[in-house]
């Protein structure tokens, strides 16, 4: 049963006056364009705001939409990393259906600027040992390989990083760091700081195994712990190191929060998340989301709706959590966040129409009353969401979320 079968009788009429117009608009469905940005430039800027004209919208396409959209072979290594003059070609061939479609060209089309960026900085997963490898070919993605394989290999590892992080700042750096800073603060760049890192559950996961990690819980609480403090003691250290590198006017000028993305949180009980990933997110939000207006995020698109209660007390400020959790009871137990959701991600790339318009309808009458809400997708915008759909969106937006 999809979110239209759920709605009652006169919502449903919504949606079909909504698809019936589409129709008769050629496929496209009717939209004031101009008024549609102009109101979205208001209500994303705060979408609790008591005067914002209508629900903020956050379903806008991205670059893995091209290829469906224009007929050609998925291929995000060529894409991203091969081949720029073709990527840029689909980018602009994309934005011209785009300013056609949605009023928006929402691609990059610029080249990178290879003189302004920056020598690569080693990651939390290499203070752990863990090797980054791209698996799946031509349409696959980057994985994190384990670097431990059972409780032996982890207390070793957990050795090594200690004895790293007490001098992690020589590990950290390339050699060139220091000529290549001085030649890219010329040029007016500033250092990218760390303020956003794959979640305590994911990232440890990745380095020792779901499994593994699970049953630590039960035979080894003493040894998953250390490496719960290991994992804070590195982000910590990390980010301090590149903080000093940056120099405290450049943070305080930019200085905005932190961020996790944390999707593997879904496996653990709410016993297991407050013994080792709340002491991590207490220690990072408290030093770098301690003050006022700082954003507290957490992206986890995954079925943890029994985590709610824990990270309640993290007074989050914007979350991204999965389909299965509705506006509602995130509301509950985050008052503060912006809701970046609950748009089923398949539902938008099979392009179900109706499903879509009646997930909004469902969405935006849950958070009417408290606002906050900004509509995309609980998760991932995937290849096969189409920009016809990013505007039959954006057209129930202005038709039916006004507040």
């Amino acid at each position: 049963m999809g979110a239209y079968d759920e709605l009652d009788r006169e919502r449903q009429q919504l949606v079909d006056d909504l698809l019936r117009d589409t129709r008769a608009n050629g496929g496209l469905a009717p939209l004031d364009l101009p008024k549609f940005w102009q109101d979205q430039e208001i209500a994303a800027a705060d979408p609790f705001g008591e005067t914002i004209p209508q629900c903020a919208f956050g379903a806008v396409l991205t670059w893995e939409c091209v290829f469906d959209e224009l007929g050609v072979e998925q291929d995000w290594w060529r894409f991203l990393y091969e081949d720029e003059p073709w990527a840029l070609e689909l980018s602009r061939r994309y934005n011209d259906l785009a300013e056609k479609t949605v009023g928006r060209r929402i691609l990059n089309e610029q080249p990178r600027d290879r003189e302004r960026e920056w020598p690569k900085v080693k990651e939390l997963y290499d203070i752990f040992e863990a090797e980054n490898v791209w698996e799946g070919g031509a349409s696959g993605s980057w994985w994190l390989k384990q670097s431990a394989n059972d409780p032996g290999e982890l207390s070793a590892l957990l050795d090594r990083v200690e004895k790293r992080l007490d001098n992690l700042k020589e590990f950290l750096f390339p050699e060139n760091w220091e000529s290549e800073k001085q030649r890219l603060l010329g040029l007016g760049c500033e250092v990218p700081l760390y303020r956003g890192q794959r979640g305590p559950c994911t990232f440890a996961t990745s380095i020792f195994g779901s499994e593994n990690l699970l049953f630590l819980y039960y035979d080894d609480p003493a040894l998953m712990q250390r490496f719960s403090e290991l994992i804070g003691r590195a982000i910590l250290e990390r980010a301090r190191l590149i903080d000093a590198e940056a120099g405290p006017e450049s943070v305080a000028k930019r200085a905005h929060g932190w961020g996790w993305a944390d999707d593997n949180c879904c496996l653990f009980t709410p016993e297991m998340y407050e013994f080792f990933a709340m002491p991590i997110h207490h220690r990072v939000f408290g030093t770098f989301a301690a003050f006022p207006g700082a954003q507290r995020y957490q992206h986890s698109d995954s079925a943890m709706g029994h985590l709610l209660p824990l990270l309640s007390e993290l007074d989050l400020t914007g979350v991204n959590f999965g389909p299965t959790l509705t506006v509602k009871e995130i509301r509950r137990h985050c008052p503060r966040a912006r809701i970046d959701g609950q748009l089923a991600p398949f539902t938008y790339s099979r392009n179900e129409e109706r499903n879509m318009v009646a997930e909004f309808l469902r969405d935006f009458g849950q958070a009417r009353e408290k606002r906050g809400l900004n509509f995309t997708t609980a998760g991932s915008i995937n290849n096969g969401s189409r920009l016809s759909g990013m505007r039959l969106l954006m057209a129930a937006v202005q038709r039916y979320g006004r507040y």
